[in-house]
This record gives structure tokens, C-alpha cells and sequence, in this order.
């Protein structure tokens, strides 16, 4: 059996005015895991929420709030986020190339669980000492989309680099994010990932439950055969 299957919504495609019902909503409906894009208007354009957001739905919600930071400085958002309740910390690699030992370590000392993302442009092989150093990094977010908003169209040439990863590391969690719905999620299921990240496709369906359950089983159905 390989990896569990951990689908995460994107909450950048909810109501954001309606938050933590949104959120149960979407637990409801069979979600593992909530993904918060944390974006800081300078890594990329758009500026989404930070740590009073994750805080203020902490209150509301046990989940599994799974942060990616798309942020220039990644390091200051540390103490702000476990100290809101954040459970995952994904970094970028292109903006941590030099201090992400000590980024990890922070991360962790603060309760949170640490994950590592690459834009499409980026090559895989950037992550590999962060998945085998000292203060290894426990997921890797490999981006279908550039990251910065949401809605974008799913780029199938990043199969290569989940195919890469999981052939390297058969027990690591791989995630992916951008453009995952029920015509994606078979194409990047079989390259191996686990945890996937759905914004509009699962906000935008007429049954969410039946868009959540669809991709588990995709999952699933490549997992029992590794």
C-alpha cells in the first residue's frame, strides 16, 4: 500500500465572507485537509490573508489547516502562524535556497509540519537536499499552475517531476496544486501524487462531496498498486 490520499480544498475559492462555515462545509463533504494560500502581494501579485485570518478560523475548525506560503520572506511568518494555529508550512524553494535548515527547524519548533513548493519553471532536482538533509522537509507542493491565483489551466508537463519524485522517495507525501478537478486528477494521480489541492473545481460543483469522493478514489486506485 503506498500513501494515503489527502484531498485538500483551496479556500482562496470560497466565500471568504463566510469562512468557517465554508470550511465545515467542506469537511463535510469529505475534505482531509484545508489549503490556506498565504500570499504577500511580492512573491506574487496577488494579496490573499495572513496569520489573523488562519487565527480567527482556528477558532472554528480541528482541521488540518495546510498553509503555502507564497511569500518573499518566509522565515518571519514562522512564529505568526504557529502561533495562529497553522498545521502544515510549506516554503518555496526559490526563495529559501540559502537558510531553509533553519527554516525547517523553526517550523517544526513551532508545532507545524514542514512542506517545500516549486513553481513549474523551477527544476525538481532544486528540492532533493531539502528531502534528504539533516532537517528534512516532510511533503513536497509541486505547482501546476504559476503560482498567484486561482481558476488556471493545469499543466501536464509537471508530471515529470511528481513521476521524478515518486520514484525517489516512494513514501513521501507529493502534492499538487493548480487546475485539479475530475478531468486532471487521473493524470496526476498515476505520476504518483497524494495530496491534492482543488480550488474551483470542487467550490464550483453543483455536488462538492461527489468532486472530493471522485478524486480520493483516483488516489486510492494508483496507491494500492505500489
Amino acid at each position: 500500500m503506498g500513501v494515503a490520499a489527502k484531498i485538500a480544498p483551496s479556500m482562496l475559492s470560497s466565500d471568504f465572507a463566510n469562512l468557517a462555515s465554508e470550511a465545515q462545509r467542506m469537511l463535510d463533504c469529505g475534505a482531509d485537509w484545508l489549503h490556506m494560500d498565504i500570499m504577500d502581494g511580492h512573491f506574487v501579485p496577488n494579496l490573499t490573508i495572513g496569520a489573523p485570518v488562519i487565527e480567527s478560523l482556528r477558532k472554528h475548525t480541528k482541521a488540518y489547516l495546510d498553509c503555502h506560503l507564497m511569500v518573499t520572506n518566509p522565515l518571519d511568518y514562522v512564529e505568526p502562524l504557529g502561533k495562529a494555529g497553522a498545521s502544515g508550512f510549506t516554503f518555496h524553494v526559490e526563495v529559501s535556497r540559502d537558510n531553509w535548515g533553519e527554516l525547517v527547524q523553526r517550523i517544526k519548533s513551532k508545532g507545524m509540519r514542514p512542506g517545500v513548493s516549486l513553481k513549474p519553471g523551477t527544476p525538481i532536482e532544486e528540492v532533493y537536499p531539502l528531502i534528504e538533509g539533516e532537517y528534512p522537509v516532510e511533503m513536497v507542493l509541486v505547482m501546476t499552475v504559476e503560482p498567484g491565483f486561482g481558476g488556471q489551466k493545469f499543466m501536464p508537463e509537471t508530471m515529470d517531476k511528481v513521476r521524478a519524485l515518486r520514484k525517489k522517495y516512494p513514501s513521501l507525501d507529493i502534492e499538487v496544486d493548480g487546475g485539479l478537478g475530475p478531468s486532471t486528477i487521473d493524470m496526476a494521480a498515476s505520476a504518483g501524487a497524494n495530496c491534492i489541492v482543488a480550488g474551483s473545481s470542487v467550490f464550483g460543483a453543483p455536488d462538492s462531496a461527489q468532486v472530493i469522493s471522485l478524486m480520493r478514489k483516483s488516489v486510492e486506485e494508483v496507491q494500492k498498486n505500489y
